[in-house]
């Protein structure tokens, strides 16, 4: 077993047992070297943003500029750096690659087929993801268990062996009210879009406001008919979700830290 993956299994075997800042706390002093936590400016993002800023915990914070994000998302950057003093480090795709994939699709190309989609993501987002991550020893995420189904299956603390790192969600186990009500009472800037519908949020042509009674994420690339979408940032070399072995027990302590 390797360090960072011996940092992982100790990490998880702890990780019901503390609140978010200590998990994060924890992390640190665990894993040596750079830390990335890549939000998507989506809610639990920004509550991470603030507990790493609070806690001044030595993690980097960066995001994926896909170039089709909403404006609301860029104002909410911008703002969410003026107010914790941090800059939020973007990764863009590739000129040439994107201009090579909007030649052969077409700007909105992605509607037409799942492997359209795909390789817009792949070019948008996994690409750029596999440069922010390339050199650090740990990878913090808003995953959530409940913003799903299948993320669900999806583990709080693992190491991911392909990109040789410690992937850590330090909200995994809150629900989505619980950081709602954290974000209003700490008074951490939220996406406006939230209130309008839009509960899960990517790019602008990629996304909408869901109905009454849908699942969270039924916004996203809501014209395919998959159960289990992703863009391909939780998923193994395979293109299946990277499941948990075991899911911590969500508990009122945690929940309500």
């Amino acid at each position: 077993m390797t360090d960072l993956a011996s940092a992982a299994a100790q990490l998880s075997s702890a990780f019901s047992a503390a609140d978010p800042s200590a998990r994060l706390r924890a992390l640190r002093s665990a894993v040596p070297g750079r830390i990335v936590f890549t939000t998507s400016l989506g809610l639990e993002d920004l509550v991470i943003t603030h507990l790493i800023a609070a806690a001044k915990v030595d993690i980097e914070i960066v995001t994926l500029d896909t170039g089709r994000m909403f404006p609301e998302s860029y104002t909410l950057w911008r703002d969410t750096e003026e107010k914790y003093g941090v800059t939020i480090r973007p990764f863009y795709p590739r000129g040439a690659s994107l201009e090579r994939l909007v030649a052969e699709q077409g700007i909105d190309g992605f509607y037409n087929s799942i492997e359209a989609r795909h390789a817009c993501c792949e070019i948008r987002k996994v690409e750029p993801l596999t440069r922010a991550l390339n050199g650090a020893s740990a990878w913090v995420t808003g995953l959530r268990a409940d913003a799903s189904a299948n993320r669900a299956g999806m583990e709080a603390v693992s190491y991911d062996a392909a990109r040789d790192l410690v992937k850590f969600s330090p909200l995994f186990d809150w629900t989505r009210e619980s950081i709602a009500a954290f974000a209003e009472g700490h008074d951490v800037p939220v996406s406006p879009l939230h209130a309008k519908g839009f509960l899960s949020i990517g790019c602008a042509p990629c996304t909408r406001a869901i109905k009454p009674g849908e699942p969270e994420r039924a916004g996203r690339w809501w014209w395919e008919q998959e159960d289990a979408k992703e863009c391909g940032l939780h998923v193994d070399a395979d293109g299946r979700l990277i499941r948990a072995r075991s899911t911590p027990q969500k508990t009122s302590e945690t929940l309500h830290r």
